[in-house]
């Protein structure tokens, strides 16, 4: 009998007790390939010796200072090196455990923000619809998951959503790329002056949309427009990176390949690849001088707050990724899966849109390729998709709600950075083997 509170309570899941590169291995011996690295979290794959090593030597060294006494010397090297990579003017690091706690303290950091600036109407925030940022009440409330914040709404900040960026349902026909992105955009620009430009503290979004949508990409110029809306109106512009940043679309942050920077970002997942708990909520110098020179002091924080450990585990990952190529690597091997699953499911009568960037791909599933229609719900295509695929010895990330909460389908992909050409055949056929089990003849 087990007394873990397990996420799903009606049976207990299998034990894992090893990792070796692209694979984890339960208590019965039987291998799986990670393709979806957990949660896009294991982007060096399992057992990575740098990585270990660092966690050792840092140990060796200090495992615990509290950042109310201490800052230590690889915390500072880690901000030095994010701050190096980082996109526009970020300038100040906040380490922390993970990425619900790292989008909480981004919402209040612009909150207070607003504060020290000396406007405090400043409150509201506006997201995306099928957006995902966390579960903490704040990152929830951001959150545009609606089976995830039914539940809890009432104990909620407000929050408004406009639409996602999601060219394959809502672009028209007669529209281009381009123009589809500059009209979506434009229900930014509605919704803040619906509710009084004065009053929106800041504008949430995932440059590549994760969980809940299945690595949703932008189109041309869209994330320009918001960041062009967000500035005219005092608006702070918060990228959610958790998922979708640390090398996971080919740049070590999503952003860049989109020519834009946010005030106020949060990463996690790959930042400490699996190896250690960590996230980052990483802020403009703008934002850190106004909180300098007024209270002078960050009203937030948590025990854990910039671990020694954690961060040594996440400098080797980090080295690993910038220095070390693998976000580069990433780009190219992803560019590779595409091409895999588009050549071997592309006319598939079940699958309407494969997408994403790097190794962040997303499947659609559809019962009807012409009208896009989706799988009734009630079949709850997902569950036997994750199911058939774990049975195969694949780990991917299936979805269920990918269109409004309730309908739709996808799976998720976020393999290792690691995976060779083998490995791409390797998540194909498993794929295939699951498609023909759960999928309709």
């Amino acid at each position: 009998m087990s007394h873990i509170l397990h996420r799903q309570t009606k049976s207990v899941p299998p034990e894992a007790v090893s990792g070796k590169g692209v694979y984890l291995y339960d208590s019965a011996g039987k291998q799986y390939f990670d393709g979806s690295g957990g949660a896009a979290v294991s982007c060096l794959g399992h057992g990575d010796p740098d990585v270990t090593a660092a966690i050792k030597d840092q140990l060796d060294k200090l495992a615990f200072a509290h950042t109310g006494f201490f800052t230590t010397e690889v915390a500072e090297a880690l901000a030095d090196k994010l701050v190096t990579h980082a996109p526009g003017d970020i300038d100040r690091v906040y380490l922390v455990s993970g990425g619900s706690e790292a989008m909480e303290s981004a919402l209040k950091l612009a909150r207070q923000y607003m504060l020290e600036i000396g406007q405090p109407t400043r409150h509201r925030v506006i997201a995306r619809r099928q957006s995902y940022h966390g579960n903490t009440l704040g990152a929830l409330a951001a959150g545009g998951n609606m089976w995830r914040r039914e539940p809890f709404a009432p104990l909620m900040i407000e929050t408004t959503h406009i639409a996602p960026c999601y060219e394959y349902r809502d672009r028209q026909p007669d529209e281009t790329a381009e123009a589809y992105g500059q009209r979506i955009a434009e229900e930014l620009e509605t919704e803040i002056q619906r509710l009084g430009p004065e009053t929106i503290m800041a504008f949430v979004a995932e440059p590549v949309v994760g969980a809940t949508s299945g690595a949703l990409p932008p189109v041309p110029g869209y994330f320009k427009r918001l960041r062009d809306i967000c500035d005219r109106h005092g608006v702070l512009l918060i990228l959610d990176e958790v998922m979708c940043g640390m090398g996971r679309t080919g740049t070590l942050f999503a952003c860049e390949q989109d020519g834009i920077a946010p005030d106020i970002t949060a990463i996690a997942k790959g930042l400490g690849a699996g190896y250690q708990p960590i996230g980052a909520m990483l802020c403009t110098a703008k934002i850190y001088d106004a909180i300098r020179d007024g209270s002078g002091f960050f009203q937030h924080g948590h025990t854990y707050l910039g671990h020694p450990v954690a961060a040594a585990a996440a400098l080797a990952v980090l080295t690993k990724l910038t220095e070390g190529g693998l976000a580069a690597r990433a780009g190219i091997m992803g560019d590779k899966l595409q091409s895999a699953l588009e050549t071997a499911f592309g006319q598939h009568p079940y699958i309407g849109d494969i997408r994403g960037r790097g190794l962040f791909r997303g499947i659609e599933f559809v019962e009807d390729r012409e009208t896009k229609t989706p799988f009734a719900p009630e079949r709850e295509l997902h569950k036997a998709l994750k199911a058939a695929t774990f049975d195969a010895g694949l780990i991917c990330y299936p979805m269920g709600g990918t269109i409004d909460g309730r309908r739709g389908n996808h799976i998720l992909l976020a393999p290792p950075f690691i995976l060779e050409d083998a490995h791409i055949d390797e998540i194909v056929g498993k794929l295939s083997t699951a498609f023909d089990k759960v999928l309709p003849a």
